[in-house]
């Protein structure tokens, strides 16, 4: 007999169909309001404003607009590493739940905090190229 979740198949089913309904609305709310513009209601970054630095995902919210609007070439510079990284670790966990094989494990969670930090590290350079993109007024 398998564990009981204490949830109700319906209950079950109508999270899942919020959550996705909640999911789209996000998407779409990122795609029709421009988060390269200052004030276009997105939150700032709190890791920027207290240390001035760009965060991993900084750049996410614009990356996300540029990709639901066709411009690749916008996306890779507000964002490469979650450019790449997401579909990768997306398709790992795919893989992994397949294998039935759930959670990152330590090793997995520890090369993607160094990545990430890497990443922060490298993008903060004087000088690097990819600076995520924010249009004036």
């Amino acid at each position: 007999m398998a564990p009981s979740t204490g949830l109700s198949s319906r209950t079950r089913r109508y999270g899942t169909w919020a959550t996705g309904a909640l999911a789209t609305g996000a998407v779409a709310y990122v795609g029709l309001v421009d988060p390269h513009r200052p004030g276009s209601f997105f939150p700032p970054c709190p890791f920027k404003l207290l240390t001035g630095w760009n965060c991993p995902a900084c750049g996410g919210l614009r990356m996300t607009h540029d990709l639901l609007h066709g411009d690749l070439a916008a996306a890779v510079v507000d964002n490469v590493f979650l450019l790449v990284g997401l579909p990768i670790l997306a398709a790992w966990v795919i893989w992994r739940l397949t294998q039935r094989q759930p959670g990152l494990g330590r090793p997995a969670v520890v090369v993607i905090a160094v990545t990430a930090l890497a990443w922060t590290v490298v993008r903060n350079l004087p000088g690097f190229p990819l600076e995520p993109t924010i249009l004036s007024q």
